[in-house]
C-alpha cells in the first residue's frame, strides 16, 4: 500500500506519534497502496488453475514453526516446521497437487500419519505428493510435510530484525511462501498453528489462542482456528515487547457473552483510542450485516520501518495495521464480514471484499453525520474514479483463470472506489429496505454463503430474491462492462391544450455499451412546487412523456447526483423527442424473455385512450392486471413480477381503444 514515501526525519517523527504517513488518507486508499505494490503476484501465476475447482478438499493446515533463532542476531529468516494437512478426497486420485513456492521453501520430507513415507517431487512452485494408493471420493487423508523457510527475503515472511517484529502477509497469493497448501481463495480450512518462540515475545495468529506453554526459556503459543479461512488470511505476527491492550464486545443477541479484541501494539503506538472505538463499530455492523462470527478479533500494529509498508491487511481475526487511523482500521474490519467470512471464490469477484469494505468507510459515517455525510464519502470514491479510471470493468471473467498483475487487480479507482459506488447504485436502486434486508439475508446465510465462499452472481441471487427481481441486468452491466455511462439527455415542452402541459424527455447514452438504472427527474413550474419522479432507464434513446396542469419551466436530471459514476448534459428543445411521440399502436415483446421472476412491457399510445393490460396462463385464466386506466399519448413501461406464479407460458394482452394485441412470454424458475 506504500504511496508516498516520506523523509527519515518525517517518519520519525511520525512514529514516535503512533501515526503513519498515511494519516488522513481514506482507508481504501491505504489498501490499494498495499496490494497494488505487491511484487509476487506475477511470480505465481504460471502455477495458477484453470479452474477454482480441484480433486480434494482440505479441512485443517495443522502448522509447527520454530522460530526461535529469529529474534536474535544475525536475525535469519530460515525456520524449520511441518504442515500436516487434512483433506477429503473429492474424485478418485492416486497423488495430490500443492502450492510451494522453490525458492522459500525446502521439502524434507512427505508422509502419512500412519508412518508411510511418501515420494513428491517440488518443481515450478508445486508440490506433487505420490499417494499410497487410489483413494475414493470420500476418504478423509492426513498428509504430513516437513520443510524449510529458507533464509531468504520473499514477500511472505519478514524478519525486522532488531526491531522485533517476525511476522507474515499472504494476499493473494502468497501463503504458499511459508507453509505447503493450496492456495487458492475457494479452498477454506481449518488452522491449528503452534510456534516456539523466545518467552519475552508475543505472537498472535488467527482464531483463539489455545494455551501457551513455557519450556526453559521457550515459549509455544498454540493457536486455533474453529471457523475456515482461505490461506491468504492465515497469518501469525509477532514482536519482541509487544504491548497487549484487550476489550470486550458484547453481542446484542448475548450480551452476557465477552468476545475479545485484542490489539497488539509497540509502545510508540497507543491503541486506547482506536479499542474505545471498536466495541460500537462491531455493533453497528453487526445490526446491519448479522453478528461478527468470530471467537475472537484482533490488531496487530506493525510500521513501515519492520517492513509493514502500507496500511492494513485484513487476516481473518487479526488483522495487520500501520496506523491506528480510523478509516484504514474500519476498512479493514469490514472485511471480517465480507472478504474473511464471505470471501471471494476467485479473484474476479474480488468486488465482494474490496469494493464492499470501501463502501462500508462511508456507511460508518453516516452513523454519525447521517445520510449527507455518507454521500460526500461515495462522492470522494466517485471522483477518485473518475478521474483516474484506466479502463477495464471491475470484474473480468478471465481473472478466474489466470490471476491478474497487483496494479489491476488492486487498481484503486476501479476495485475500490469504482466498486464502493457501484454498491452505492444498487442501495439506490433497490431502497434502503430492500437494499439493507438483501445484504442481511446475504450475510447471515450459513447454508451458502456465511463463512464460505461467493461469487458476483450468486450475490446479485440473493439480493434478486429479497428484492423479487432478476439483477441481471445491473452487474452485467455496471460490474461485467468497463467505464460508466455518458448521457446526452434532451426535452421539451409542449402545450396540448386544455390548460395541459406534456413534458417529453429522452435518456441517451453516447459510450459504447449500455448502462441501465432508474434515473430521478426533477421538474419545476412557473406556480406550484416542484415534482420529482424516478423511472427506470432500460435501453438506450428512451423517451418519456410526463402529463401536468401546469406549464413547467424547468428540467434536471439526476437532481440529487445519485449515479454518481456518470457525465452528463441536458438540452432543450430537439426536435427529435417532437418526432418520438408514436405516430401508432403498438405493443412490444418483452425483456427479458424468458425471465425470472421480473420483466419489462413496453406498449406505445398515439392517442389518449383507456388501456388495460392482462396476463393470461395458458389455459387462458387470468391471473394479472398491470394496467387498467386512462392513459394519455405516449410511451410507456410497465414492470410485471411473476414471484408468485409457477413456470410456464404466458400471454400478455393489451386493450386500448379499438386496438388488441397479444404477445407470449415464457417464466423459468
Amino acid at each position: 500500500m506504500k504511496k508516498l514515501f516520506l523523509t527519515l526525519v518525517a517518519f520519525l517523527v511520525l512514529l514516535n506519534l503512533g501515526y503513519s504517513q498515511d494519516e488522513g488518507k481514506r482507508g481504501s486508499e491505504i489498501c490499494s497502496m498495499k496490494h497494488s505494490k505487491i511484487t509476487y503476484l506475477d511470480r505465481f501465476t504460471d502455477a495458477s488453475p484453470n479452474t477454482p475447482r480441484h480433486s480434494f478438499d482440505v479441512l485443517n493446515y495443522k502448522i509447527k514453526v520454530d522460530l526461535y533463532a529469529c529474534y536474535f542476531s544475525p536475525y535469519p529468516k530460515n525456520f524449520v516446521a511441518s504442515n500436516i494437512i487434512t483433506f477429503r478426497v473429492d474424485s478418485t486420485l492416486n497423488s495430490i497437487n500443492l502450492n510451494a513456492t522453490n525458492t522459500s521453501l525446502a521439502i524434507d520430507s512427505v508422509r502419512l500419519m500412519s508412518g508411510t513415507n511418501l515420494t513428491y517431487t517440488h518443481a515450478s512452485n508445486i508440490l506433487t505428493v505420490n499417494l499410497d494408493r487410489t483413494y475414493n471420493v470420500g476418504e478423509i487423508v492426513n498428509v504430513k510435510i516437513n520443510y524449510r523457510h529458507l533464509n531468504v527475503t520473499d514477500v511472505s515472511f519478514y524478519n525486522s530484525g532488531s526491531s522485533g517484529y517476525v511476522f507474515t502477509d499472504a494476499e493473494p497469493e502468497g501463503a504458499r511462501g511459508w507453509f505447503p497448501c493450496w492456495d487458492r481463495p475457494s479452498d477454506k480450512a481449518t488452522l491449528d498453528l503452534t510456534a516456539k518462540v523466545p518467552v519475552s515475545v508475543l505472537l498472535a495468529s488467527n482464531g483463539r489462542l489455545n494455551d501457551s506453554t513455557i519450556t526453559g526459556d521457550s515459549l509455544y503459543y498454540h493457536w486455533v482456528s474453529r471457523d475456515p479461512m482461505s490461506t491468504y488470511l492465515v497469518v501469525m505476527t509477532s514482536k519482541l515487547g509487544y504491548t497487549l491492550n484487550i476489550v470486550y464486545w458484547h453481542p446484542p443477541t448475548h450480551p452476557a457473552d465477552s468476545i475479545p479484541l485484542r490489539l497488539y501494539s509497540p509502545t510508540t503506538a497507543n491503541s486506547s483510542g482506536i479499542a474505545a472505538v471498536l466495541p460500537t463499530a462491531t455493533t453497528y455492523m453487526s445490526n446491519a450485516f448479522g453478528e461478527m462470527p468470530f471467537e475472537k478479533n484482533g490488531f496487530c500494529y506493525v510500521p513501515n520501518s519492520a517492513g509493514f509498508t502500507w496500511g492494513g491487511m485484513e487476516n481473518q481475526t487479526l488483522t495487520t495495521i500501520n496506523s491506528w487511523n480510523e478509516n484504514t482500521t474500519l476498512h479493514e474490519y469490514a472485511h471480517q464480514w465480507f472478504g474473511d467470512m464471505i470471501t471471494c471464490a476467485t479473484w474476479s469477484n474480488i468486488w465482494l471484499n474490496e469494493g464492499f469494505a470501501t463502501w462500508n468507510e462511508s456507511y460508518w459515517v453516516e452513523r454519525t453525520g447521517g445520510y449527507s455525510a455518507y454521500k460526500t464519502m461515495i462522492n470522494s470514491d466517485a471522483s477518485s474514479y473518475l478521474g483516474s479510471n484506466p479502463g477495464w470493468a471491475i470484474s473480468v471473467p478471465s481473472w478466474d483463470v489466470t490471476t491478474p498483475n497487483a496494479n489491476t487487480l488492486f487498481n484503486y479507482a476501479i476495485t475500490y472506489c469504482k466498486g464502493s459506488c457501484v454498491l452505492h447504485l444498487l442501495r439506490y436502486t433497490l431502497g434502503d429496505s430492500l437494499f439493507f434486508a438483501g445484504m442481511k439475508s446475504y450475510a447471515t446465510d450459513t447454508a451458502n454463503f456465511k463463512l464460505k465462499n461467493a461469487t458476483i452472481p450468486e450475490f446479485f441471487a440473493r439480493m434478486g430474491t429479497v428484492a423479487g427481481q432478476d439483477l441481471s441486468w445491473f452487474y452485467n452491466a455496471w460490474i461485467y462492462q468497463p467505464n460508466h455511462p455518458l448521457y446526452q439527455n434532451t426535452y421539451n415542452f409542449a402545450n396540448v391544450g386544455g390548460g395541459q402541459w406534456r413534458i417529453n424527455f429522452m435518456a441517451k447514452q453516447t459510450q459504447s455499451g449500455f448502462f441501465p438504472i432508474p434515473i430521478m427527474l426533477k421538474f419545476s413550474f412557473a406556480s406550484g412546487a416542484d415534482t420529482t419522479v424516478k423511472v427506470m432507464n432500460s435501453v438506450n434513446n428512451q423517451s418519456y412523456s410526463f402529463f401536468f396542469n401546469r406549464q413547467p419551466t424547468a428540467v434536471v436530471f439526476d437532481p440529487n447526483n445519485e449515479i454518481v459514476i456518470k457525465t452528463a448534459s441536458l438540452i432543450m428543445g430537439a426536435e427529435e423527442i417532437t418526432n418520438s411521440m408514436p405516430s401508432k399502436f403498438e405493443l412490444k415483446q418483452n425483456y427479458p424473455n424468458p425471465f425470472n421472476p421480473v420483466t419489462n412491457i413496453e406498449y406505445d399510445i398515439p392517442k389518449n385512450s383507456n388501456v388495460k393490460i392482462a396476463v393470461y396462463d395458458n389455459s387462458g385464466k387470468e391471473v394479472s392486471v398491470l394496467v387498467n386506466e386512462f392513459k394519455q399519448a405516449g410511451k410507456y413501461s410497465k414492470s410485471f413480477n411473476a414471484m408468485n406464479l409457477a413456470s410456464g407460458v404466458y400471454f400478455y394482452k393489451i386493450q386500448a381503444g379499438d386496438f388488441t394485441a397479444v404477445k407470449k412470454m415464457t417464466l423459468i424458475k
